[in-house]
């Protein structure tokens, strides 16, 4: 029998490709951060729902976006970039918010979850989480993943069987792959 020397360069070449179950790089923990973000919508949704106040609330979007656009330089990171990425990031939030809405007028009554503080307790998390998210974008653009966009589609089918919640996560990564 002869030899096929060609083999082991296969194999080699083979575990170097990345199945579904491996983790994306730096793509993992970004999408860990962005989710842990999406966590707080519904207790977001539940202090708007109780104050009666609108999901939309341009002027603390404003604010997000101006301290973002300040800290972006101390991650390496472009203004614009990390400006484009966190208004994604707060879009996805209020699909979720709106969502959580809509299900609660439904039924006419909210859970009766506990509630947290937006100004105490959210407020803070959401601070701590654009420090976080910061880092890990940095992270992805200065180690693109190959192949980024199928990849990302691909983590994302596999993240949740929720169809509000991908598409939120769709809406929260749709300018992540693209030209840093």
């Amino acid at each position: 029998m002869r030899p096929y020397p060609f083999v082991p360069l296969l194999l080699l070449a083979l575990q170097g490709c990345t199945s579904p179950g491996q983790p994306a790089g730096p793509l993992e923990p970004l999408l860990d951060s962005i989710e842990r973000r999406l966590d707080i919508a519904e207790a977001v949704a539940l202090h708007k729902w109780d104050l009666r106040q609108p999901v939309q609330a341009t002027a603390r979007e404003r604010q997000v976006l101006e301290s973002v656009r300040r800290a972006a330089p101390e991650h390496q990171l472009d203004p614009d970039r990390a400006e484009a990425f966190f208004s994604d990031q707060m879009e996805a939030n209020k699909l979720l918010q709106y969502s959580a809405l809509s299900s609660w007028q439904l039924q006419q009554r909210s859970p009766s979850t506990q509630r947290q503080d937006l100004h105490q307790q959210l407020r803070p998390r959401l601070d701590r989480l654009q420090a976080q998210l910061l880092e890990h974008l940095a992270l992805l653009d200065q180690h693109p993943v190959p192949r980024c966009a199928h990849v990302l589609a691909r983590t994302l089918a596999q993240r949740t069987d929720d169809p509000v919640r991908h598409l939120a996560l769709v809406r929260a990564t749709g300018q992540l792959c693209g030209k840093p």
